[in-house]
């Protein structure tokens, strides 16, 4: 099953791009792994939240990536690539 970049960002799925905007930006600066220097669980949650963005800002990578979270067999021949690799 896919990631579910809607958790890892905490907003809702009907959120605006505004909404997943700035809660991304928050999120950014709370984890930036400049701020904590050899932490690595706060590299690889700012890593999620970054891919997350990447889908989630994206009308039409967000499209695909709702789509195959409704339909998970779906996607078998890959219709998006978001299997959350």
């Amino acid at each position: 099953m896919a990631k579910n970049y809607y958790e890892t960002l905490g907003v809702d799925k009907k959120a605006t791009q505004d909404e997943i905007k700035a809660q991304y930006r928050k999120l950014v600066k709370k984890y930036h792994p400049d701020l904590h220097p050899n932490d690595e669980s706060v590299a690889a949650k700012f890593k999620e939240i970054n891919e997350a963005n990447e889908v989630l800002s994206d009308p039409q990578k967000r499209a695909a990536y709702d789509y195959e979270l409704e339909n998970p067999y779906a996607s078998a021949g890959g219709a998006g690539g978001f299997s959350g690799g």
